[in-house]
């Protein structure tokens, strides 16, 4: 794959300029160095490459690198913000600079939310067993009085329903906003804290309570949204606790043992863990 960097590099021979062989790459140096492309000229402690024909070198890097196809039209497609779309109408191939087809993250609620996307009125009001996925998050908006849940497994997100009276009471018991848009971070990827970093609005996290599951909060969300964020512990969590898993307990603690924090109902949480060395996974809560 050519970087910016390497096609700045190569758009400079192309155009018979010098370039520093410390800029470019040792690979695509070593090969047009042995296919005659190239020559070098010492300047002092620095060597430089230069094309000993342009034209012919510019045919080569064209046939050579699908990105390099056409030179007027690479930029745009080795940017951080090509498609596969505009790389396979250059070159058809649409593989060409590894891209995320599919940036974003899901969205779901169970009472309509009047939310903002590209400057237009989106409704999320998604039917039960359903969710909306927004792609364009960058000019997603949602209004000040909403608090986001984040919920880290996908049954819960897809089942919000079936847990409506644990989040009712928790927002009761906590002065929260009731009105709440649930989000989750499937895919895997950072868009949906890069979000929450844009936004004033409150988060709760909803997650295994368990020790990797309070780690989660902290070291993805917590560090950066500070004290806006918060993890949600339903008052019978200890009741659950008493009768969770052993097995994930012990297989987490020789990594996650070490785990705590200055946020005292969280480290209570923790404590309580250690105490009856059990976790329990947030799907309990889904009501059958």
């Amino acid at each position: 794959m050519i970087s910016r960097t390497q096609f700045e590099c190569l758009r400079k021979l192309v155009d018979g300029g010098e370039v520093a062989a410390s800029r470019l790459r040792s690979d695509i140096a070593d090969e047009l160095l042995a296919e005659g492309y190239l020559t070098v000229r010492a300047r002092g402690s620095r060597r430089l490459y230069s094309a000993i024909n342009p034209s012919a070198l510019r045919n080569y890097l064209s046939n050579r690198f699908d990105e390099l196809r056409d030179f007027d039209s690479a930029p745009p497609m080795i940017s951080d913000r090509t498609t596969r779309a505009r790389q396979a109408k250059v070159s058809g191939n649409s593989k060409v600079v590894s891209v995320r087809s599919c940036p974003g993250f899901p969205v779901n609620s169970y009472e309509p939310i009047e939310c903002r996307l590209n400057d237009h009125v989106i409704v999320i009001a998604p039917t039960k067993g359903s969710f909306v996925f927004i792609n364009d998050w960058q000019s997603f908006s949602i209004p000040a009085n909403v608090t986001v849940v984040g919920v880290e497994n996908m049954e819960n997100f897809i089942r919000i329903r079936n847990q409506r009276r644990l989040f009712s009471k928790y927002m009761d018991s906590h002065g929260f906003c009731s009105r709440l848009l649930f989000v989750s971070r499937y895919p895997q990827s950072d868009d949906l804290r890069s979000w929450l970093k844009t936004i004033p609005n409150r988060y709760i996290h909803f997650g295994d309570f368990d020790l990797e599951g309070i780690e989660i909060f902290l070291t993805s969300f917590y560090c950066y949204l500070g004290e806006r964020a918060s993890f949600l512990i339903p008052d019978d969590i200890e009741k659950r606790l008493a009768s969770g898993s052993t097995l994930r307990y012990n297989m987490q603690y020789a990594s996650t043992r070490n785990v705590s924090t200055y946020i005292p109902e969280l480290q209570r949480l923790i404590a309580m863990i250690h105490h009856y060395h059990r976790c329990y996974d947030q799907e309990g809560y889904i009501e059958l």
